[in-house]
């Protein structure tokens, strides 16, 4: 079952930038931590990029929470959310719903179990929402760490830049990933995100949140 898995193999704790919330999440005393991908591949376990609190998703979390007036009273999509980091802190922050999006049944099994840690009421929503025509379904859309592969950055910004055409607030956290757009961008602020060195080769990320425009 997924839900034991995700208990099995991770320790509920804050993440460094957001204390003010407690995730199920991969620690080197976990065995996730020190599995390869070959090993989750042969227990049928795609890989956990839920367990890990990613730089990106971290700055728009902290972000949200310093600056509540972005979320107040909006409805909020927490895209490619993983642990559901971000939607929380937009419900935290004010915001009048907040949805966490993933394709992953693992993501989504540990957004429930987060939310459920945190007492906190999200919906969500476990469909593939780049294939999906662009509505005005939200009033703002956050996405942390998007851009680490060609294909897919450049699909996720089209959507996201579609989303702001429509009228939504979307913001793009990302820690200098290599596919991360250079135009249509505005920046809102930077972070210094601790990392570890075994995920990003660094023991600190500056991470900046972008704005994207329509």
């Amino acid at each position: 079952m997924i839900d034991d898995f995700i208990r099995a193999n991770t320790v509920l704790q804050a993440p460094s930038m957001v204390p003010e919330l407690r995730l199920h999440l991969a620690t080197e005393i976990t065995p996730i931590w020190r599995a390869s991908e070959a090993d989750l591949e042969r227990m049928g376990v795609p890989p956990p990029y839920w367990a890990f609190c990613w730089p990106g998703g971290q700055a728009i979390a902290r972000h949200i929470l310093d600056h509540p007036e972005l979320v107040r009273g909006r409805r909020v999509l927490d895209f490619a959310a993983g642990s559901g980091m971000a939607a929380f802190a937009a419900v935290k922050a004010g915001a009048v719903g907040a949805t966490g999006n993933d394709i992953d049944a693992y993501a989504v099994a540990a957004i429930r179990l987060n939310a459920e840690a945190n007492g906190l009421a999200i919906k969500i929503d476990g469909r593939d929402l780049l294939v999906l025509e662009a509505q005005r379904d939200f009033d703002v859309i956050l996405a942390g760490d998007v851009c680490y592969e060609r294909p897919l950055a450049e699909t996720v910004f089209a959507w996201l830049q579609a989303q702001a055409k429509l009228g939504a607030l979307v913001l793009l956290g990302d820690p200098g990933r290599p596919y991360k757009p250079t135009q249509g961008i505005a920046e809102m602020a930077r972070y210094d995100i601790p990392t570890s060195l075994q995920l990003e080769n660094h023991g600190m990320k500056e991470t900046i949140v972008w704005r994207v425009l329509p």
